[in-house]
């Protein structure tokens, strides 16, 4: 096939496109920087001058893109998206309906909702790991020494989210009720609860101060707009600082962040590694790996979690409804429940070398045999050429 990829700032888009030319696909790229998602003329017109020069077979993002659906549509041409991040706003959108469209999701929830909605070209793909290539930077990696130690978290802080600009503008009683509503959050793993718990009489009040944006062929909400881009990122940073604020209270915590960490004090801030270089070493020299899966995610897998596994790293990490389906309890990958659970956990397989070894190998090796890139994009293709 003659593919036409969009490239933007997504992990996984070297793997991908390394995968397809690996099975004798030809790729194009292209990048721009979109101001939106829905509608930018000028790149539309980029689009639609390429698609028109050459005899591309498709069209294809990490991501759904509203505009390119819509390009995709005028030209008649297939455009094929896989879904990294969960909920997408931009799938939100009238678009989602084109018969060009063949998108691909992580999250089964997002999946069964948009399936709801009577969304035809719509499948079911979990993420994916190059473990050949995370193998190959942990082979090559003689500085291995730098990135040993007892817990490690890579990622965001999300200290600035947009919750803390709005609330001092709440009234009493929203500030109240959504502080509760997230603190339950924090206590239930593997549900969002946050959803039904904007009624249409919270969301009424919420009216008065917060003002929905949204571009004309857009069916998103002030609901799932506030969930997602307000609370649920003001909960992954109350997740996250509460978690390494307690471990590190027993044992030797290392952060690998852009985020300020000032206000943690016991923890040994690493500064941020790159993705592709350094990120596999800190998942494999280090003996615990931390995962929290940001709310917004209902029950996919992150791609954090394939990365930890595929680097051969031991993970200890939420439970999410998805990892049942990939991977045992206990055997491939540890789930806590709550702060005083993971710091327990924690202690429990700093001190059973042997048997977080074993783990961190089993997981290892189910990715490698499984979960590879070359057996998604395989299935993803199967069902682009065989479905009209």
């Amino acid at each position: 096939m003659y593919i036409l990829m969009y490239r933007w700032k997504a992990y996984n888009y070297r793997d991908i496109e390394q995968t397809f030319l690996a099975m004798g696909h030809r790729v194009d790229n292209i990048e721009q920087e979109l101001g939106s998602y829905d509608v930018s003329p000028e790149f539309e017109q980029t689009i639609e001058q390429l698609i028109q020069k050459k005899q591309y077979d498709m069209v294809f993002t990490v991501n759904y893109f509203a505009l390119i659906s819509n390009v995709c549509e005028r030209q008649q041409i297939k455009y094929v998206s896989w879904t990294c991040d969960n909920p997408l706003i931009s799938m939100y959108h009238e678009s989602v309906f084109h018969p060009c469209n063949y998108i691909f999701t992580f999250d089964k929830t997002n999946y069964l909702e948009f399936k709801g909605m009577g969304v035809e070209h719509i499948w079911y793909l979990p993420l994916a790991v190059d473990v050949n290539r995370l193998d190959a930077v942990i082979e090559h990696g003689e500085d291995m020494a730098k990135y040993q130690g007892d817990v490690a978290f890579v990622g965001s802080l999300y200290e600035r989210n947009s919750y803390d600009k709005l609330k001092h503008r709440l009234s009493e009683y929203l500030r109240g009720y959504f502080d509760a509503v997230m603190e339950a959050q924090l206590n239930v793993s593997g549900a969002n609860i946050v959803e039904p718990m904007l009624t249409v009489e919270v969301l009424e009040q919420l009216q008065q101060y917060f003002t929905l944006e949204k571009s004309e062929g857009s069916f998103s909400d002030l609901s799932l707009i506030f969930q997602t881009t307000v609370l649920g990122f003001k909960i992954a940073e109350l997740q996250r600082r509460r978690a390494l604020i307690e471990l590190s209270k027993h044992f030797e915590v290392n952060v690998y962040s852009n985020s300020n960490v000032s206000d943690l004090v016991r923890v040994r801030y690493c500064g941020s590694v790159d993705y592709w270089s350094e990120m596999p070493k800190v998942f494999h020299a280090s003996k615990i790996n931390l995962n929290f899966t940001i709310p917004n995610i209902k029950s996919g897998i992150p791609l954090r979690i394939w990365d930890v596994l595929g680097s051969g790293g031991f993970l200890l990490t939420n439970y999410q409804a998805e990892i049942p389906y990939y991977f045992k309890e206990g055997e491939d990958l540890v789930c806590f429940d709550g702060v005083e659970d993971m710091r327990e956990k924690a202690a429990y397989y700093l001190e059973h070398e042997e048997e977080r070894r074993q783990i961190a190998r089993n997981g290892y090796e189910k990715v490698k045999r499984h979960h590879g890139y070359v057996e998604r994009i395989a299935a993803m293709l199967d069902i682009v050429e065989h479905t009209p």
